[in-house]
C-alpha cells in the first residue's frame, strides 16, 4: 500500500457541508475518510454512500457494542452499504456475531482495544483491572481469534499487538499528531512517522488536517512523514 492508501482522514465535523468542502479541498490527495458520530448523525451515513459513489473509501466509525442479534443485523445492513471498514468495541462475542454477520463481503471489521483518550487512571475508573498495554494485547488476541479483520490501537502498542495479530490484519491507528501539535484530548499520540515504522497499517488523522488553516498543505505534509517511513 502507499501513504495515500493509509492515510484516513477523520471527518470530525458538524454538518455535511463543512465534511463536503474539506473532500473539494483535499481533492485526490486523500482517498480513504472516516465517518464517525458527530457527522453520522448530521447526514452522514447518505454522505458516505455518495463518497463510496464517487470512489472513495469509507471507514464507519460506530464502535458498535449491544446483544449479538442486534449486532449482527446492524452489520447485514452496513455490508450493503458497501463501506470498507467498520468499528466495533473489541468484546468477544460482539466480535464473532458481526465476523457471522459479515462472512462473505469485503467489510473489514475493525475490534476497538482501548480508546487512545484513556490512561491507567481511566480504565481504573470504568472498573478494569488491566493497564492499557496489558487489555489492549489481550484484546488483540480476542481479535484475531474472532476472525476480525484488525483492530483499532494507540501507536504505542502498535508493535507489541503486529506480533500478535501477524503481518495480514489491518492495524488500524488513531491519535495521530505530527511534530509541535497539539495532543487536544488525546492522552496515547503518536507521530506519522513512528506510529507507520510501529507497523500501523492505516493511520487516522482528524484535527490536524480538517482544523487546520491550510487542510491540503496539512494532509500532504503528512503523506510525506508517512512516505519517508514507509
Amino acid at each position: 500500500m502507499t501513504a495515500r492508501d493509509r492515510l484516513i482522514v477523520g471527518l470530525d465535523l458538524p454538518t455535511v457541508s463543512e465534511a463536503e468542502c474539506v473532500v473539494r479541498t483535499l481533492g485526490d490527495e486523500v482517498s480513504f475518510y472516516k465517518i464517525g458520530y458527530q457527522l453520522a448523525f448530521a447526514g452522514g451515513l447518505e454522505f458516505a454512500r455518495d463518497l463510496i459513489d464517487d470512489g472513495k473509501q469509507v471507514f464507519l466509525d460506530m464502535k458498535l457494542l449491544d446483544i449479538d442479534n442486534t449486532v449482527a443485523k446492524g452489520v447485514e445492513n452496513i455490508v450493503k452499504m458497501g463501506v470498507t471498514m467498520l468499528t466495533l468495541h473489541a468484546y468477544p462475542k460482539a466480535m464473532r456475531a458481526a465476523v457471522e454477520a459479515a462472512k462473505g463481503s469485503s467489510l473489514c471489521l475493525l475490534g476497538v482495544t482501548v480508546l487512545t483518550s484513556m490512561d491507567d487512571a481511566d480504565l481504573r475508573d470504568a472498573g478494569y483491572e488491566y493497564d492499557p498495554h496489558t487489555l489492549v494485547l489481550t484484546r488483540a488476541e480476542q481479535a484475531r481469534a474472532a476472525g476480525m479483520g484488525g483492530i483499532v490501537c494507540s501507536a504505542e502498542e502498535s508493535a507489541a499487538v503486529r506480533k500478535i495479530i501477524g503481518p495480514d490484519m489491518a492495524l488500524v491507528t488513531p491519535g495521530i499528531r505530527p511534530k509541535g501539535a497539539d495532543a487536544g484530548d488525546q492522552k496515547r499520540v503518536v507521530t506519522p512517522f513512528d506510529a507507520i515504522k510501529a507497523g500501523s497499517s492505516h493511520l487516522v488523522v482528524a484535527r490536524p488536517i480538517v482544523k487546520a488553516q491550510d487542510p491540503l498543505a496539512a494532509a500532504q505534509a503528512i503523506l510525506a512523514e508517512m512516505k519517508s517511513a514507509l
